[in-house]
């Protein structure tokens, strides 16, 4: 199969100022990888979004890089098969470029699934069947965060991820204290995320104060890189750790096997698109499984483009647990997709129609 490549840059616009601990984002640059079979007109999409200071691939010359690998990728044998892929992307792309990875790997995967954005076929992507997903609550003032959590509870969540490490840590348990005087653990699970922002010295009692609360669990509490004292935090139980930004630049079943081995967290969170692509991404779910690590799959901010490919990827595995596929919603000039939020819970509805006017 002979294909045609070309590529195009979309700079998304977030409808607010979308505030973490390492900063305030107000927009950010999508790459969009087209792969086209000229004679059967199909054509597979994916995304390459890096994230800015924390994607390894977070480089000035990723578009030149992008220009250079797309053509290796012009033919493939008929009857290529989802594994034939993986090698395939894995021989041409390096692991230091995890977002193109991710991109090759969902427009192929798009490709030979007849260019119809399934990149997975499943319940999910066939059958409508749902998701849970958390509610995401941004950093900033803080009656921007409670009209966040408002507005997430009024409209049906039941899993609420606030951010936190950006205003004053007090104000911020208030706000959590708030929540969980209204709602109990069993009416709403709180999760937290501080995107590193704690202190080693000071994490212990952080942690208990938000254990206080019934909080389930707390994404990277430290900066990644201190194996010890993450595993310290881990081992003490005060509060179930996820590891994240932890995960990064990670690669190989081996390097992953030692840093759970090493830290033990209770959980992991799993993002493609920083972490390698599908096949990556699966290898730390199989580790994390043979050390009885729990385990979710997060987007990373990426356009209905990588959103679609995440939440079809989860749809491949029984999930109890809420993910975090809720992004779909955060920019003025998102591609429009079949991706539904209600209740929750996303899915994907045969009634909508994709709209990729805005990348062609």
């Amino acid at each position: 199969m002979a294909l045609h490549f070309h590529h195009k840059k979309h700079t998304l616009h977030f409808k607010f100022e979308a505030g973490t601990s390492r900063g305030s984002l107000t927009s950010r640059d999508s790459y969009f990888i087209f792969l086209t079979d000229r004679q059967n007109d199909i054509q597979g999409i994916g995304e390459a979004s890096p994230l800015k200071m924390l994607s390894v691939d977070d480089r000035d010359d990723l578009e030149e890089l992008i220009t250079e690998f797309g053509p290796l990728f012009s033919e493939i044998p008929d009857g290529t098969r989802p594994e034939d892929i993986y090698k395939l992307v894995a021989d041409i792309i390096p692991a230091d470029l995890p977002s193109l990875r991710f991109a090759f790997e969902t427009a192929l995967l798009d490709l030979i699934h007849g260019g119809k954005r399934i990149i997975f076929k499943n319940d999910f992507s066939i059958s409508g069947a749902s998701i849970p997903i958390n509610g995401l609550i941004w950093m900033g003032s803080e009656p921007f965060m409670h009209d966040q959590v408002t507005e997430k509870l009024a409209t049906g969540y039941d899993c609420i991820k606030m951010k936190i490490g950006a205003i004053d840590f007090d104000k911020e348990l208030a706000i959590l204290s708030a929540i969980r005087s209204s709602y109990s653990s069993g009416q709403v699970t709180l999760r937290v995320d501080a995107n590193g922002a704690f202190k080693a010295v000071e994490a212990r009692k952080k942690l208990a104060e938000l254990a206080a609360l019934q909080i389930h669990s707390i994404e990277q509490p430290l900066a990644a890189g201190q194996w010890e004292a993450m595993a310290e935090l881990c081992a003490l139980k005060i509060l179930p750790v996820a590891l994240d930004e932890e995960l990064i630049g990670v690669n190989g079943c081996q390097d992953k096997l030692k840093l759970l081995k090493a830290i033990r967290p209770q959980y992991i969170i799993l993002k493609p698109t920083l972490l390698g692509g599908f096949h990556s991404t699966k290898e730390w779910i199989e580790v994390a499984e043979s050390l009885k690590i729990g385990w979710w799959i997060t987007s990373a901010l990426e356009s209905n483009i990588g959103l679609n490919a995440i939440s079809q990827f989860t749809g491949q595995f029984k999930v109890s647990l809420a993910q975090g596929l809720g992004t779909g919603q955060l920019y003025h000039n998102n591609v429009a997709s079949p991706l539904v939020v209600k209740q929750g819970k996303i899915f994907y509805s045969p009634e909508k129609n994709w709209d990729l006017s805005l990348i062609r």
